[in-house]
């Protein structure tokens, strides 16, 4: 019995959606063979001059976002969350009405983390134990 050749493909899969979808191809298929042993190695090709675009792309988008957010001052960020900017928004109302719950002064960061952690041991038979560390 002779081995098949695989089709000549003229340009080869580079997604593993489209490795999957080749005929005779699925993913239970392919999963299966993979743990089975029957596949021994993957090789994707893949366009490295694509990769290296879509990584320098993604690369100036995070370099840009970093910039704009270093830019503004914490005062900036702080006049945008009063109420006098809230006016416009369709939440105004509905945040008037529980204004009582919500801080007067909104911090410019996160409060320190003082390092409590709390542990909960549910052992069976018991309701809840709660310890502090």
């Amino acid at each position: 019995m002779a081995l098949e050749s695989p089709p000549a493909l003229e340009s080869p899969p580079t997604l593993a959606s489209e490795l999957t979808s080749l005929p005779a191809m699925c993913w239970k298929r392919f999963a299966r063979d993979l743990h089975d042993g029957r596949i021994e190695q993957i090789c994707i090709l893949s366009d490295v001059e694509r990769m290296e675009s879509e990584a320098e792309e993604l690369k100036q988008l995070v370099t840009e976002g970093t910039d704009a957010l270093s830019a503004k001052s914490k005062k900036e960020r702080f006049d945008e969350q009063s109420w006098n900017s809230l006016k416009s928004s369709p939440l105004y109302e509905v945040l008037r009405e529980y204004k009582d719950v919500l801080p007067d002064d909104i911090p410019a960061e996160l409060p320190q983390d003082k390092g409590v952690q709390h542990e909960i041991d549910l052992m069976p038979g018991t309701k809840y134990c709660v310890t502090r560390q």
